[in-house]
């Protein structure tokens, strides 16, 4: 009877092996592949997170300081609008200046008197 189970505890024995080979190339393949895109990245320079969070904290704090002079900026001039609208119909009144045409005069040829 012990002789009736061994084969199968080879072939049981086998497959265990395989799979195990399997699953370590499986596992060769992904760091490879995760070796190959960090190279990618690092190839396209791309930004970092941690880079990308500091940045995106200074650009927030400068919009806030730019609405913040803008309102002040309104506190201080309380109609610039109308000030550009008058500007430019008075603008839009004066005659456009007209470029003078100019002649360029070339130098007469000098005939060569051919003798014979």
């Amino acid at each position: 009877m012990q002789s009736k189970a061994k084969p199968f505890d080879d072939i049981s024995n086998l497959f265990t092996n395989a799979v195990g080979a399997v699953k370590g190339v499986g596992d060769e393949v992904k760091a490879m592949g995760r070796a190959r895109a960090e190279g990618l990245i690092a190839d396209m320079d791309l930004v970092g997170r941690d880079e990308f969070e500091a940045f995106k904290k200074v650009i927030e704090a400068q919009r806030a300081e730019i609405e913040s002079l803008k309102a002040q900026l309104t506190k201080l001039s309380p109609k610039p609008a109308a000030k550009r609208k008058t500007k430019t119909a008075a603008a839009k009144k004066r005659p456009k200046p007209t470029a003078k045409k100019t002649t360029s005069k070339k130098p007469a040829a000098k005939k060569s008197a051919t003798k014979k």
